[in-house]
């Protein structure tokens, strides 16, 4: 049996008037559909960090902060159907975070040179979001608790 792939996912929430979550879709090719950040975790990196560079280098977001974990995931990959194990994990933005903007995507993975339209969607959603990414926004709440670390 083929080893899962690790990986990490972010419901990373903004408190306005009602909890909204940073979602993006991917300039010029909307099958992909609406995403929330995800990704690979590599050798060696804690689940925590990878979800913060994650967030980073797929939205621009550097200043989320990872509250708690919330669920774990086995599921196989929509097209290949390798295994994948994804930690779904729960991140506050500060309130002031612009409500969208375009980012392009750096480094040599697989997403790079792509551009994401990243944008704050209010809670609970009207549509999914691809691959189910959305199973386990039941599971946030408003309230928080405290962040992992200290917020570090």
């Amino acid at each position: 049996m083929t080893a899962p792939r690790i990986r990490v996912a972010a419901y990373v929430i903004r408190e306005r008037t009602v909890p909204e979550v940073l979602v993006f879709d991917h300039v010029g090719m909307p099958a992909a559909g609406t995403q929330v950040p995800a990704g690979g975790v590599g050798p060696g990196e804690e689940p925590e960090q990878a979800v913060l560079r994650e967030v980073t280098e797929e939205t621009g977001l550097s200043t989320a902060e990872v509250i708690r974990r919330i669920a774990v995931e086995d599921k196989p990959h929509p097209e290949t159907g390798q295994p994948r194990r994804t930690t779904f994990f729960l991140l506050r933005a500060p309130v002031k975070t612009a409500d969208a903007w375009d980012h392009r995507v750096g480094g040599d993975g697989a997403d790079a040179d792509f551009t994401f339209a990243c944008r704050f969607l209010p809670l609970p959603l009207e549509r999914p979001l691809a691959d189910g990414q959305d199973a386990w926004l039941g599971h946030v709440d408003p309230r928080w608790g405290t962040p992992v670390n200290g917020g570090a």
